[in-house]
């Protein structure tokens, strides 16, 4: 096996990193603590861990100063939790004048695919000059539950399909302003194709049937290695049911009363409590998304309908069946995302009156945004209530500003609450 190993790391010094897109996240390792490179499968972690050992390379690091194993390699299916210290070892035995005198960097694809790899990754931290970058995404165990086995000993970043302003740099168009008219011309119309293809990094540049197929094949995977097969669920046609449902629902409202009623008037007999743990698996896997309502009080607001939403709103559209989704549904999923990039602390509002604002988002720096999201204004009973929704919230909140975004229009409205800015989806996802 060590033969084996050293042979699979000098190989990896003559390999040739495929060109890809740089992706706008730049995680900041933290001494003396794994980095966890997190998402849905097919968002493009592995390529990220590539770029990650490329900026290294940029920086003076030799090239064999890095340490790249992936463990679905077939060649690594015989290692076993008590050999992994062969790895470093083989290494080792290569690269002896390195050992505690220069910093190793240790990129591992998919290690949990070997039981009890964790005390592995301790000790290597613990024992060696080095630093850990991890991903994993297979039916075994997820990144974030890599993280979750990890956590305090470990930092974690999330990875999400390409956002508009990478989509822009993979069709290699100017995503920085100011515009003049014809640049902003070209981002208007590209922003019509990332509606189209959605964010992940394999499909943006294929033709629709191509595109729906890959979509399907992704979804397939999520629902059955991801989900079924990972959880050993007894009911698997209940888990695709509920998804299709969620699918067909996206930026809706749901409870889990709710859809367990559906499930059983389908015929499937699974209880409330399996419902919500279906529910949990989805957002592991980074397939679905719940909203819950804003309210002081935790236990009122998981009391309250929640709504659900999609990693992708162009996968949305290629596996739902296309009764129930619109357009105005696919733009707040749109929405959603741009700001779950920034934060995971998104809710939904209802003012004193009963009116909805679309998300209440707290971000980093922890100001808040009060967002509407309307395909159009022109409608005037449309702009009456998107606008008096977000005027009483901005005043029971306390907030001077708030947004509506939609497909195309770009206005300022002055209220008594204050200034409500109106932007086009296109230059949001730009600004954010």
């Amino acid at each position: 096996m060590i033969e084996l190993l050293k042979e699979m790391i000098l190989d990896f010094m003559e390999y040739e990193f495929p060109a890809s897109i740089s992706r706008q996240i730049e995680i900041t390792p933290v001494q003396g603590k794994p980095t966890i490179c997190m998402g849905v499968r097919r968002s493009g972690k592995s390529t990220y861990l590539f770029q990650q050992m490329q900026h290294l390379l940029g920086q003076g690091i030799p090239r064999q100063n890095i340490l790249y194993l992936n463990f679905f390699d077939d060649r690594l299916h015989n290692l076993q939790h008590d050999s992994l210290n062969l790895i470093v070892e083989a290494y080792f035995t290569l690269f002896p004048e390195k050992k505690q005198t220069e910093t190793i960097y240790c990129f591992f694809d998919e290690i949990q695919t070997i039981r009890g790899w964790e005390s592995f990754i301790d000790r290597l931290q613990r024992t060696e000059k080095c630093e850990i970058f991890l991903t994993g995404s297979s039916a075994q165990m997820l990144s974030r539950e890599i993280a979750t086995q990890m956590r305090g000993r470990a930092l974690s970043w999330e990875l999400f399909p390409f956002s508009f302003r990478e989509y822009l740099s993979a069709e290699k168009i100017k995503s920085v302003g100011p515009f003049s008219s014809k640049q902003r011309f070209t981002v208007q119309k590209a922003f019509e194709s990332y509606w189209r293809s959605g964010g992940f990094p394999e499909v943006i540049q294929i033709n629709q049937t191509l595109r729906i197929k890959i979509h399907q094949e992704y979804w397939g995977a999520m629902l059955f290695r991801d989900l079924i097969e990972r959880h050993d669920i007894s009911h698997p046609k209940a888990v695709t049911d509920l998804a299709h449902w969620l699918a067909d629902n996206i930026s809706c409202l749901y409870s889990v009363n709710k859809l367990t009623g559906y499930l059983k008037s389908l015929g499937h007999t699974v209880p409330k409590s399996a419902v919500s743990e279906y529910l949990e698996w989805f957002e592991d896997a980074y397939v679905f998304f719940t909203v819950r309502l804003f309210d002081a009080s935790l236990a009122r607001s998981n009391a309250n309908p929640k709504k659900i939403y999609c990693i992708d709103h162009a996968l949305v559209t290629s596996v739902s069946s296309g009764i129930l989704v619109n357009s105005g549904h696919l733009l707040e999923n749109l929405v959603f995302l741009a700001l779950r990039r920034q934060t995971p602390a998104i809710f939904y509002y209802k003012t004193k009156a009963g009116r909805e604002v679309d998300f209440l988002a707290q971000l980093p720096d922890r100001s808040r945004k009060l967002i509407q999201v309307c395909e159009t204004l022109a409608d005037l009973e449309t702009r009456k209530r998107e606008v008096s929704a977000l005027t009483e919230a901005m005043t029971e909140l306390e907030l001077s500003e708030g947004l509506i975004i939609t497909k195309q229009e770009e206005e300022v409205i002055e209220t008594a609450s204050g200034a409500i800015r109106v932007k086009p989806a296109w230059r949001y996802l730009l600004e954010n």
